[in-house]
């Protein structure tokens, strides 16, 4: 009965938000409570639920004061040197600007963080989509589809993930899979050579003018509010920031707040000025937060029921036993629905375990598992269960449903790419040494 409630819930809840009977948000709290409620857990749903937003609690708080600083960055003119830079590379051809948002991200991404690549990618590259009349939706796509890949670098988290829950060496992990890294992200730069030339036959080249004060104003910054004497200070009070992202020195919503602080008051002083900045992107950040928090109820219930075991004992036990000697390539298929309906946690330190030792009969090593484990992270980021995901739809202001159904063939297209590439690279066995 609880596996059948898991699965009715997540399909009820997919089916409510890509049809756009519901809201994302409003199907994130009702839905879990209505399935927690049938399925008799009503009087226990407020711990749970309780216990699921506090986990989300410091995402909410880093993601609020991560749009307020960039909407800073981007009011003070921050990136307008670089929007001038890629105009100057792409012009106005879609084309070029759909591989110029892939290259950017993938390098962005680089730091392993979701929501920083979104926020700097968005920063950059939206009000090209904006001013030739892109589909926002390509952008989505092709940003997700470059932060799925960059997401597996040894501090992106799932790979640091699997190499705990497996006890590895790092290297045995992620120096292998460097090469259908590689070829994933070529696969990727095509999708976005592919949308590029949809939108380019849908627009044509468009001519856009460079310098001067219009494009100041085609980033979104009205020119009152530039603050081109500061810019080298805006330039490495960002840099400084992403620096200390990437070593950890402080926890990140501690970190986005301090930088947030210290970029209001250095670009807009006074008491008038700063709450201006602040309300004027208090839009922005609050539909992203309520998500977060939204999304908490879900997991909450999710975990609190132990939804998430009963899926997880359901496809282990679905698994025939013929299957065996092809675990590897079993772990790299289930690894895509396990990443999408379930956490990375729950999937890398719950089942991974269990596949790899069933897999060791049949001379599967463990780290040849966690490397299969990983292919599924092609999609990861579509799930509603990720919190960043909600932030790239908000930037983007498209429904989380459209996002979803433009993106979910080629982010499985890459999943399939990235199979593929493991096997060929030897990576990942079809068969095992013992079958």
């Amino acid at each position: 009965m609880l596996t059948f409630s898991a699965y009715a819930m997540i399909v009820v809840f997919m089916a409510l938000i890509m049809t756009k009977r519901l809201p994302a948000m409003v199907a994130l709290i009702l839905v879990p409570i209505a399935f927690g409620i049938a399925t008799g857990f009503g009087p226990v749903l407020g711990p749970m639920m309780f216990d699921g937003i506090k986990k989300l609690a410091p995402t909410g708080v880093m993601l609020m004061f991560a749009i307020l600083y960039f909407g800073i960055m981007i009011d003070a003119g921050l990136f307008d040197p670089v929007v001038r830079f890629i105009i100057r590379i792409v012009g106005g051809d879609p084309m070029k600007i759909v591989v110029g948002t892939v290259v950017l991200a993938m390098s962005v991404g680089l730091d392993g963080d979701g929501s920083t690549t979104y926020m700097v990618t968005a920063a950059a590259m939206l009000p090209l989509y904006t001013r030739l009349g892109m589909s926002p939706l390509v952008f989505t796509c092709v940003v997700m589809m470059a932060s799925h890949n960059m997401n597996l670098l040894p501090w992106g988290g799932p790979t640091a993930r699997v190499v705990t829950a497996l006890e590895l060496d790092m290297k045995d992990v992620f120096v292998p899979l460097i090469a259908p890294m590689i070829i994933t992200a070529l696969w990727v730069v095509f999708v976005a050579y592919l949308l590029g030339m949809g939108e380019r036959r849908r627009i044509g080249i468009v001519k856009l003018g460079t310098g001067g004060e219009g494009e100041a104003v085609m980033v979104g910054s009205d020119p009152s509010l530039l603050r081109p004497k500061l810019l080298w200070f805006n330039v490495a009070l960002t840099v400084a920031l992403l620096v200390l992202l990437v070593w950890g020195v402080l926890p990140l919503p501690v970190l986005f707040m301090v930088a947030f602080a210290i970029a209001l008051t250095v670009n807009y002083p006074g008491l008038q000025q700063a709450k201006e900045r602040t309300a004027a992107h208090a839009e922005n950040a609050l539909p992203v937060v309520a998500l977060i928090f939204a999304a908490g109820i879900f997991v909450g219930i999710l975990s609190g029921t132990k939804m998430v075991d009963a899926i997880a004992d359901s496809v282990i036990v679905a698994v025939p036993q013929w299957m065996g000697p092809y675990m590897a390539i079993v772990t790299a298929v289930l690894s895509i629905p396990f990443t999408f309906f379930i956490s990375n946690d729950a999937f890398y330190y719950g089942i991974v375990p269990i596949l790899a030792k069933t897999a060791a009969v049949y001379g599967i090593t463990t780290a040849e598992i966690a490397r299969a484990s990983l292919v599924g992270q092609q999609v990861h980021l579509l799930s509603p269960l990720v919190a960043s995901t909600y932030l790239l739809v908000g930037l983007a202001k498209v429904e989380f449903g459209d996002h979803q159904r433009k993106t979910i063939l080629w982010a499985l297209s890459a999943a399939a790419v990235m199979l593929i590439a493991t096997i060929v690279c030897g990576v990942v066995p079809v068969v095992g040494r013992l079958s």
